[in-house]
């Protein structure tokens, strides 16, 4: 395994861009353009330039929220964006429009601009790439074998925190954009691409969210948007939402030797949670949809944690909460699923004694010793950590094309859906954007220990996202 050094590389580069830039380019016909799209090889001296300084700098792009141990500064990713750049800026002469924006101090948004200027370019062909983002989850350096942080590199393997998601797509992307900047294909269709901030965590305003209010994408709306932001060189055609959940159930302590004179919410938490989830699945079961889209798995509801009073082994405890989350594939509304399992909650708080109990000593309505009764009860809370499914337009012409090259550069094209969720997407497609998803990192290692991309596979994507370019011309 080698660490990538960044400087050589880079002076090598701007002494290549310098000495190009001193030769006047002739201005190149349409099918000159498109042949040259589909030459097109990704820059590996840039490519690994840029992403071994980005991921230099991915300590200081954990996010883990707003007001947590790990605020990112994107900042710092952005100004390397921006330096690999400047040579095809406008104002130096060259034919990207950059900009970089900012809602909240050291946690900038990039956009990117190559408008066409073919001989039938027209305000609404638009082709957008959008959703690489700068910040990225935490790594923990004693679980890795190498260092996160620093850019390593074992035969095609680049490893480090962010290489796949999503400080990968960042420096594929700008590697591309900077060689349409040296290429000037004269093209009909004007590009854009947005590389945002505030992806991994909360953040609101920050992001592309932050963007789309603003106006600042309104431009991208005739077009498709790709969104780079997935894995595996395969076009994800759905997404599932995600919705977290507690469910807190009250009882009453007690001696455990006496378990006729406590109520035990562990016991009705779990009897409770049983019957909601027989309720989930009966009311949002695998449906027609979800085959024709290639979900792994239809919408699940399960717990993934349990807590409880503190207390002896010996004590039966008065309250539990047991917390999960909810995956719902896009064809359910996220209102529907809520109101469903409220109205099933209340249910139960309603005639609690119907709960099944375990023995002749677990009840969850006892007598209070005065002459009336304890019931046991249930709370339920929705997290705030709320993302809505998405279900990709397979009419888009964006769809066709790249399964279509994907075939041509990989061999096969397999479009695929999952439960895991993206933020930001479906409520991009509420206004009125034509979103498609994939990405050229590895599913296997996603916000792992170890994180690593291919690099064959990004050199096979810059061809994939050239050729895409070239077919809307």
């Amino acid at each position: 395994a080698r660490s990538i050094a960044p400087h050589s590389v880079l002076a090598r580069h701007h002494r290549f861009t310098r000495s190009h830039r001193a030769r006047p380019r002739p201005r190149a016909m349409s099918t000159a353009a498109a042949d040259a799209l589909r030459a097109l090889e990704l820059d590996e001296d840039v490519f690994l330039n840029l992403l071994s300084r980005l991921i230099g700098e991915s300590r200081h792009l954990q996010n883990t929220g707003v007001g947590t141990a790990h605020v990112p500064r994107e900042d710092l990713a952005v100004k390397h964006v921006l330096e690999t750049l400047k040579p095809y800026r406008v104002e130096n002469g060259g034919v990207l429009e950059v900009e970089h924006v900012t809602y909240a101090e050291g946690r900038g948004n990039v956009v990117i601009r190559y408008p066409g200027r073919g001989a039938n370019a027209a305000k609404e062909k638009q082709l957008t790439f959008a959703g690489s983002h700068m910040d990225v989850v935490p790594a923990n350096p004693e679980a890795w074998s190498v260092d996160p942080f620093k850019l390593t590199m074992d035969g095609d393997k680049l490893y480090g925190r962010g290489t796949t998601d999503c400080l990968g797509h960042v420096a594929l992307m700008t590697t591309i954009f900077a060689q349409l900047g040296e290429l000037k294909p004269e093209l009909d269709t004007s590009l854009t691409c947005v590389f945002i901030a505030s992806e991994e965590a909360n953040g609101p305003g920050i992001g592309v969210d932050g963007l789309v209010a603003d106006g600042k994408l309104d431009h991208c709306k005739p077009g498709p948007v790709i969104w780079v932001d997935c894995a595996d060189s395969q076009p994800c055609i759905g997404t599932a939402g995600a919705i977290t959940w507690a469910l807190k159930a009250k009882g009453h302590r007690f001696h455990s030797g006496l378990p006729h004179k406590g109520i035990n919410a562990i016991e009705l938490g779990m009897a409770a949670i049983e019957r909601v989830q027989e309720k989930f699945y009966a009311t949002f079961p695998a449906c027609e949809q979800e085959r024709d889209y290639k979900f792994i798995t239809s919408s699940t509801m399960k717990p993934t944690q349990i807590s409880c009073a503190p207390g002896g082994l010996n004590q039966i405890p008065p309250d539990a909460t047991i917390s999960g989350d909810i995956r719902l594939t896009p064809f359910y509304p996220v209102d529907d699923v809520k109101a469903c399992i409220e109205a099933e909650v209340a249910a139960i708080n309603a005639d609690v004694e119907s709960l099944p109990t375990k023995g002749d000593y677990s009840k969850f309505v006892i007598p209070d010793g005065k002459g009336g009764t304890l019931r046991g009860s249930l709370e339920l809370e929705w997290g705030e950590h709320l993302l809505t499914g998405i279900a990709c337009d397979l009419s888009s012409p964006a769809l066709k094309t790249l399964c279509d090259v994907i075939q041509e550069v990989k061999g096969q094209a397999e479009p695929y859906s999952l439960t895991g969720s993206l933020p930001l997407v479906a409520e991009m497609q509420q206004n009125g954007f034509d979103i498609q998803l994939i990405g050229f990192g590895l599913m296997s290692t996603y916000h792992a220990d170890d994180e690593y991309c291919s690099l064959s596979d990004m050199k096979d994507a810059a061809k994939i996202i050239a050729r895409t370019i070239a077919t809307f011309g």
